[in-house]
C-alpha cells in the first residue's frame, strides 16, 4: 500500500502541474495575448495552431489529476482510515457518513453547474457569497454532520472542487473550445456564447484551485491549523480567492508586465 501510495501521489501531483500550468497560461497570459492578436488580426491563425495543443494537454492533465486523486482518496481515508472520524480515528464511518462525505465530494458539482446556469451568474459578486456560502454549508454537514476530521473534511471538500473543476474541463470548457475553434478556423466569428461560457468557467477553475491546493496537503496543516476547524478552512478558502484576484489584477498590467526591469 505504501508503494502504491506513494506511486499515485508522484503520478497525481505530475498531471495537477500540467493541469493547473495550462490553466494559469489561459487565465493570466493568454487572454491579454489572444486580444492583442485579435487586435492585429492574425487570431484566425494562431487560434487553430496554438488552442487544440494546449487544449490537449490541459484536458488529458485534468482527466489522469481527477483520476489519481479519486484513487489517492480512496486509498489514504477510505482503505487506510487515514484520521477520518473526529471523535475517535479508530472507529469505522457508518453509512450516513458514507454517503455524505462522497454524496458532496462528487455530486456537489451539480449544485455549482445549475447555480451558474441560473439568472444568478449575471450577477458575479451575488453567486460568489452564494458559492462561498453553499462551501461552508458542506464543510458544516462533513465536520458537524458527518463527524470528519480536520484532514478528512478538507480533503473532500478538496475533491468536490477538483470534481467541479474537471467537469468544467470536459463538459462545459472544451465543447465551447471545440466550437470556437472550428468557428475562427472558418473564418467565421463565434457564437458569443461560447467563449463568455468557456471563460466563466475558467475563471472558475482558477479561484477554486489555490485552495484546492490547500486541501491537497492537509496532513502538513493538521497540526498548526486543525483546532480553527470549520472557520479556518474558509479562511483560507477566502484568501485563496483573493490571491487569484489579484493575479487577475496584475495580468493586466500590461505594461509593467512585458517591461523586463519591472517589479
Amino acid at each position: 500500500m505504501d508503494y502504491l501510495n506513494s506511486l499515485i501521489r508522484w503520478l497525481h501531483v505530475v498531471a495537477g502541474i500540467m493541469w493547473i500550468g495550462h490553466l494559469y497560461f489561459f487565465n493570466f497570459v493568454n487572454i491579454r495575448f489572444a486580444a492583442a492578436m485579435k487586435e492585429a488580426g492574425v487570431g484566425k491563425t494562431t487560434v487553430p495552431e496554438l488552442m487544440p495543443r494546449a487544449l490537449y494537454w490541459f484536458r488529458w492533465g485534468a482527466a489522469w489529476t481527477w483520476l489519481t486523486g479519486v484513487l489517492l482518496l480512496m486509498l489514504v481515508f477510505y482503505h487506510a482510515g487515514a484520521d477520518m472520524m473526529l471523535d475517535d480515528p479508530s472507529t469505522g464511518m457508518s453509512a450516513a457518513s458514507w454517503a455524505l462525505s462522497l454524496g458532496i465530494a462528487f455530486g456537489g458539482f451539480l449544485i455549482y453547474d445549475a447555480l451558474y446556469k441560473s439568472p444568478l451568474k449575471e450577477n458575479p459578486r451575488n453567486a460568489g457569497i452564494v458559492s462561498f456560502l453553499l462551501v461552508a454549508g458542506a464543510l458544516a454537514l462533513l465536520a458537524y454532520v458527518g463527524g470528519l476530521s480536520y484532514r478528512a473534511y478538507t480533503i473532500h471538500v478538496g475533491a468536490m472542487f477538483g470534481t467541479a473543476m474537471a467537469f468544467n474541463v470536459w463538459f462545459r470548457i472544451w465543447p465551447a473550445q471545440q466550437r470556437i475553434i472550428t468557428a475562427t478556423g472558418a473564418g467565421q466569428a463565434p457564437d458569443p456564447a461560447d467563449p463568455a461560457l468557456a471563460g466563466m468557467r475558467s475563471r472558475h477553475n482558477t479561484f477554486m484551485s489555490v485552495p484546492l491546493v490547500w486541501t491537497m496537503i492537509n496532513s502538513h496543516t493538521a497540526a498548526s491549523f486543525a483546532a480553527f476547524g470549520v472557520v479556518g478552512v474558509l479562511v483560507i478558502i477566502a484568501i485563496g480567492w483573493h490571491l487569484v484576484w489579484q493575479f487577475y489584477r496584475i495580468s493586466t498590467q500590461d505594461e509593467r508586465i512585458k517591461s523586463f526591469g519591472g517589479n
